[in-house]
């Protein structure tokens, strides 16, 4: 029976299998026979290899492997968390010689074993034709070799350490790159060469700077790539946030997207909420600011932003109940996705929550994780007003009962994925009556002791993806 299927069709249906699976498919297919095996290997477009540098065998492995994965498009390379002192340039160089000579189809590369040299990147941008490209610089780190890649859109780059390498040249000639998504970890104000960068980019969609300590001594021409910038991500980045943001009000009129995590400005972003030219496209805010984020910010957003869909607050320690509350009536028609993570004023202010509830009609997504005091009687006077409601994380909510799942299956109807690890005061038995009446549930994420025998075959009848993990909470 095996030999009437061709080869090609046994190609497609391996290509439709799923990544990630309840079936081992990676363990049973290529149990079957030595074919079945040769053709799987051959329909796998993407691998991730975990590479230990101190494992002489790797260099001469690595080609068979490659060489037996003809159809890759994607490989990510990475090591088990060694010293980069341990990891050898000469050791790094075969490596990406060895993936340049084996892989002809590689259009995504990620090599985070160890620091790399622009010299070592020549074979790659020679025998490939990258579009994504990941890799690790020692400072400073230049940036000239990207133009190497005249097919690049997406580029990362973590600096880890100072190097020996030499300082880059700064009368480099400017040429134009094609890259819309740019990522850079640890830039600091010895790697100049990013100006260059800056120069060169005028179609960049996403920017993401993180533990950024400089943009460049010539902001000028940082404004240059942010023209057409949709989206923008600063995690740690306090001592450049004021003026990014500044940069960004002033240039961005199509930016639908803005992270800020751990490490904001007070000023740069009052400038943001009251002078930004995206008021009409901004969708999505994200904002993990404990000790930056006041209620004049959450106010001024509300008076001025118009289109806003998606708000996430991470440990709001300082905002309250009052600008959340002006928030909710200027984003009642709009807001379908909420998200107060390890909020005081969610658990401090009686009430706010129903008042969330009444004004957000179109929620789709609701997560309020880690807010350990929240009550039942809160969330259910906010669930009584989210019929639409479709996703809810209480991932953390110690104090939450299985009352709030009665009231999910009378309220929320539509509620398709439901996240309730580390409930404590939730049992096993009101999980199980809670699978067996819920309409449209498609996913639940539990705790494994508090899914019973009957709630599994209740979930399997009903389709129902249970994930099943351990407590985030010490206990």
């Amino acid at each position: 029976m095996e030999e009437i299927i061709l080869d090609d069709l046994l190609t497609e249906i391996f290509t439709r299998l799923p990544s990630s699976s309840s079936l081992p498919c990676f363990e049973t297919v290529p149990l079957v026979s030595k074919r079945w095996l040769r053709l799987y290997r051959a329909s796998k477009t993407s691998m991730s290899l975990r590479i230990n540098p101190q494992d002489d065998s790797v260099i001469t492995l690595l080609p068979s492997i490659l060489h037996n994965h003809p159809s890759l498009s994607s490989l990510s390379l990475f090591d088990p968390k060694i010293p980069i002192s341990s990891v050898s340039d000469e050791f790094n160089n075969s490596l990406i010689s060895i993936v340049s000579s084996c892989c002809f189809n590689l259009r995504n590369f990620t090599f985070l074993i160890g620091p790399v040299s622009p010299s070592s990147l020549l074979s790659l941008s020679t025998s490939l034709s990258l579009t994504s490209l990941s890799i690790k610089f020692l400072r400073p780190v230049s940036f000239y070799w990207v133009s190497w890649f005249p097919s690049l859109k997406e580029l990362s780059i973590d600096v880890c350490s100072s190097g020996s390498n030499p300082n880059p040249n700064p009368n480099q000639e400017v040429v134009e790159l094609g890259l819309e998504s740019i990522s850079l970890t640890g830039i600091q104000s010895d790697d100049t060469g990013v100006t260059w960068l800056w120069k060169s980019c005028r179609k960049v969609k996403k920017l993401s700077l993180k533990s950024c300590g400089t943009i460049g001594e010539e902001t000028e021409y940082f404004g240059v790539c942010l023209k057409n910038v949709e989206e923008v991500e600063l995690r740690t980045c306090r001592s450049i946030v004021d003026v990014v943001l500044f940069k960004v009000s002033e240039i961005c009129e199509s930016l639908k997207s803005l992270l800020i995590y751990d490490g904001g400005n007070k000023d740069g972003l009052v400038h943001f909420m009251n002078n930004s030219k995206c008021n009409d496209t901004l969708k999505k805010l994200d904002l993990r600011l404990p000790m930056d984020l006041l209620d004049e910010h959450i106010v001024s957003l509300a008076a001025n932003f118009r289109a806003l869909s998606t708000l996430r607050l991470t440990s709001c320690y300082f905002v309250t109940g009052f600008s959340l509350k002006v928030l909710a009536l200027s984003f009642s028609s709009t807001l379908e996705e909420l998200s107060l993570l390890s909020c005081d004023a969610v658990e401090r202010e009686p009430g706010l929550l129903a008042t969330l509830g009444q004004h957000f009609e179109r929620l789709r997504k609701l997560e309020l994780p880690f807010n350990e005091w929240l009550s039942d009687k809160e969330l259910v006077s906010m669930l009584a007003s989210c019929n639409g409601l479709v996703e809810l994380n209480v991932r953390g909510c110690k104090s939450l009962t299985g009352s709030v799942l009665v009231s999910l299956n009378k309220s929320c109807v539509k509620l398709r994925n439901l996240d309730i690890v580390s409930c404590r005061l939730i049992r096993a038995d009101e999980v199980e009556a809670f699978v067996l009446k819920s309409q449209c549930l498609k996913k639940i994420v539990v705790e494994g002791n508090k899914i019973s025998e009957d709630a599994m075959k209740w979930a399997s009848s009903k389709l129902i993806e249970v994930v099943s993990v351990e407590s985030d909470l010490p206990r």
